[in-house]
């Protein structure tokens, strides 16, 4: 309420600010404020008067009208308004409907943000068009305990959700008794095998029907029950793409997760898995009325009648991504010999070092934040020697981690600092190296002083890197990674969520990655990593 009165010269169209909590608003006195039990009283006095105006609204819609008019993420620039009309979301709900079904019966919980696409087109346009019901948390902070308690059949969420949900298992996992991690590290490779043979489409031989059947009662159905998903049918994640690791993670656990793939510009999305044929590499493929294509310059372009109509109020833009009736995604990509549509980045996104090797940061970044103590990465390199990373820890789960080891900080900025903080994400880097070709491992890297946020724009609303913003923001601390020094004084300006900001000095520590003896260092620690080299050997 305070920050639109404070602009209302610059809103001539508010006509009036509706709140929905009294508490502090005794002093305020402006005509534009309206208490929201108030207007619904306002709506029973018009209902009153007139009984038929509701129906009346409803019929005079066509199903060319517009319905919403829903924001981009603004990834590579401002936030656009994307105009969908009713034909466009309906189209879209039922035709995911057709290959992903949902009844009337399933429970749903909304607790993303509503301005996202993802959550209109689940609580909002499937849950209208098919009819199951949404469940709405009780706040953000019990979002994961309702999950719990209502056990749903349907789920959709970003992947930061399943990265989270991911991490906290294995961080819970090495803070459990013996007994309990001893089964954990017993069962999840059966459970890796169990995936790999789905992924395959390879019928498990009956020995490892035996093991997989063991693993569950001794682990993945409790697991499973306590994460919510003991209902679970349809789990999708969309927005981004999910690394691999956390894809055979969820499938090990029984979890039968499957990505979308999309854009607000189509309703939502495009492609997506079927059951029984998911590739953790690809998005699937297109979903019926959906005709998908591979431009010359290898730009994913896409038809269906769930295309939207323009961006409000801007023609340019809106001629520049609707041309000769295809969608332009500004997404890099290509169809598999099986007809699955393959995402490699942002067309914008794609870099190439100096020697010509070609890399997508995302891929790296994906399998960096499949580690329980890192919570964002950004990948540099582009028109560089060598690859470097900056990275941001999970505040959270590390901090427990250093609790446990008895090292004391202060804050966020402190715990990044410390040395040994430095050894457990360079040993998680090592782990990722292996899985990468040698011209595109990451030489060096550095911790952030403080986490990436959208409030300081340097993430979008869907927890997606604005590379230009931060590549613009940290150029001191990108060119130190590539100037031969290993520390850099640091003096910055942090604000927090109620606005207040506040500047911190600091010396951020560049560290450099050795050849093989390194990784030779780590096998031989006897740290958690080598007993993850040894199950994957």
């Amino acid at each position: 309420v305070d920050k639109i009165l404070d602009m209302k010269e610059r809103l001539p169209k508010v006509r009036n600010i509706i709140y929905t909590d009294p508490k502090g608003m005794r002093a305020y006195s402006d005509p534009a404020l309206l208490y929201f039990p108030d207007v619904e009283e306002m709506g029973r006095r018009l209902e009153e008067r007139d009984p038929a105006l509701f129906m009346k609204n409803v019929e005079s819609l066509t199903e060319d009208d517009t319905a919403l008019i829903a924001y981009t993420s603004g990834t590579t620039g401002l936030p656009k308004g994307v105009v969908l009309t009713h034909r466009n979301v309906l189209k879209m709900a039922l035709n995911l409907n057709q290959v992903d079904p949902k009844y009337e019966t399933d429970e749903f919980l909304s607790f993303l943000p509503l301005p996202w696409i993802g959550e209109q087109m689940m609580a909002v346009s499937s849950a209208l068009a098919i009819g199951f019901t949404v469940n709405f948390p009780e706040g953000p902070e019990t979002a994961m305990a309702d999950l719990y308690e209502i056990g749903p059949h349907v789920v959709f969420s970003p992947p930061r959700v399943w990265e989270g949900l991911s991490r906290q298992i294995m961080v819970k996992h090495l803070d459990a008794s013996p007994f309990k991690r001893f089964i954990y590290n017993l069962c999840m490779p059966i459970g890796y095998r169990w995936a790999d043979f789905k992924f395959a489409k390879e019928p498990p031989p009956l020995r490892w029907k035996i093991l997989y059947a063991v693993a569950w009662v001794l682990l993945f159905r409790a697991l499973k029950d306590r994460l919510g998903f003991s209902r679970i049918r349809s789990a999708t994640t969309g927005g981004a793409a999910l690394g691999p690791d956390v894809f055979r993670f969820f499938h090990a656990l029984g979890v039968n997760l499957k990505q979308i793939y999309g854009q607000t510009e189509i309703s939502g999305i495009s492609c997506i898995h079927r059951d029984g044929d998911i590739h953790f590499d690809t998005v699937g493929k297109p979903i019926p009325e959906t005709e998908i294509k591979i431009s010359e310059t290898g730009e994913i372009l896409s038809r269906s009648p769930a295309v939207f109509v323009e961006y409000y109020k801007d023609p340019d833009a809106t001629e520049e991504t609707k041309r000769d009736g295809w969608l332009h995604s500004g997404d890099a990509g290509y169809i598999s010999e099986k007809g699955h549509l393959v995402v490699i980045d942002r067309v914008k996104d794609l870099m190439h070092m100096t020697d010509g090797t070609k890399f997508s940061p995302m891929f790296i970044e994906n399998k960096l934040k499949f580690c329980p103590y890192i919570v964002e990465a950004m990948v540099l390199g582009h028109e560089r020697p060598y690859i470097t990373a900056m990275i941001c820890i999970d505040y959270k789960h590390t901090g427990k981690w250093a609790e446990d080891r008895r090292l004391s900080y202060t804050t966020y900025t402190d715990l990044a600092a410390k040395p040994e903080v430095y050894d457990l994400i360079e040993e998680e880097i090592w782990r990722v190296n292996e899985t990468l070709p040698e011209k595109v491992r990451i030489k060096k890297f550095l911790l952030l002083y403080k986490e990436l946020d959208p409030d300081d724009e340097e993430l979008t609303r869907t927890k997606k890197l604005r590379r230009g913003f931060i590549s613009e923001k940290y150029r001191e601390v990108i060119e130190a990674l590539y100037s031969g020094v290993d520390e850099l004084p640091i003096k910055a300006e942090i604000r927090y969520q109620d606005g207040r900001t506040v500047t911190i000095s600091t010396v951020l520590k560049i560290r450099e990655l050795g050849a093989e003896e390194g990784c030779e260092k780590f096998y031989k620690s006897g740290s958690r990593w080598k007993f993850w080299k040894k199950k994957e050997m």
